[in-house]
């Protein structure tokens, strides 16, 4: 081939080659910088690695940190430890409660054993009386009978505090009941209702705290309507 020859075969490469960088109707390529807008009915494959988000979800708050797991039954709607989880000390205001040989701890609606130097969180043995009531709790009408529940666990009002039992027949179906109260307290200050429930658990964890009032259930009464005394209430 010619020089002259050689010269008209790239000059016409030349000029050709802005024409055939030009994208052609889908295609899926752009010019130098410009962004890719595939053509309609065109699927191009994603990159290797790319994470596909796949269809929106329900977002739900997240439950609190730590080892707490939400109790829910009858709405009682608190949170509370998960049996096994493994403190290194009691809460401040435990009630140690003993039983057959051995010693349990109540705080807070949450039963505790020891376990060498640590205290586990564990479901209590039924028969086993607690003298204070669950600082929250639901009351349950079942067969007849009055029933307190917290925590996975269900109580039966005695004359001397609250005895954990099985769960009773019929618990399934039951539904959340007001529960008449063992005691009637009179408002001598006009407090309102509010303030009332607000005392009561004042002075209950007050009354759990005195030296002996975890294993003596008539020092746990006294203590608790000393309280209420002092706050305004007359307690019958």
């Amino acid at each position: 081939m010619t020089a002259s020859r050689r010269f008209c075969v790239v000059a016409a490469l030349l000029v050709a080659a802005p024409a055939m960088a030009q994208p052609r109707p889908g295609d899926g390529r752009a010019p130098h910088g410009a962004p890719v807008h595939p053509a309609p009915g065109v699927v191009r494959p994603a990159p290797p690695g790319t994470v596909h988000p796949g269809p929106p979800r329900a977002v739900h708050p997240a439950p609190p940190r730590g080892p707490l797991r939400l109790d829910d039954r009858y709405h009682h709607d608190h949170y509370y430890p998960a049996p096994g989880f493994t403190f290194g000390a009691l809460p401040t205001g435990s009630v140690g409660i003993a039983w057959r040989g051995g010693t349990w701890f109540f705080h807070g609606g949450v039963w505790f054993r020891p376990v060498g130097p640590r205290y586990v969180v564990a479901v209590p043995p039924p028969g086993i009386v607690v003298p204070a009531l669950p600082p929250a709790y639901v009351t349950l009408w079942i067969g007849g009978a009055p029933y307190l529940y917290a925590n996975g666990v269900y109580y039966a009002p005695l004359a001397d505090g609250l005895q954990v039992v099985a769960p009773p027949v019929g618990a399934e179906s039951a539904q959340p009941a007001a529960l008449q109260p063992s005691f009637v307290l009179y408002p001598r200050l006009g407090q309102s209702s509010a303030q009332t429930d607000a005392d009561r658990l004042a002075c209950n964890d007050w009354a759990q705290a005195q030296p002996g009032a975890g294993a003596d259930a008539w020092l746990f009464q006294r203590s608790f309507e000393a309280c209420m005394d002092a706050r305004g209430y007359t307690v019958r």
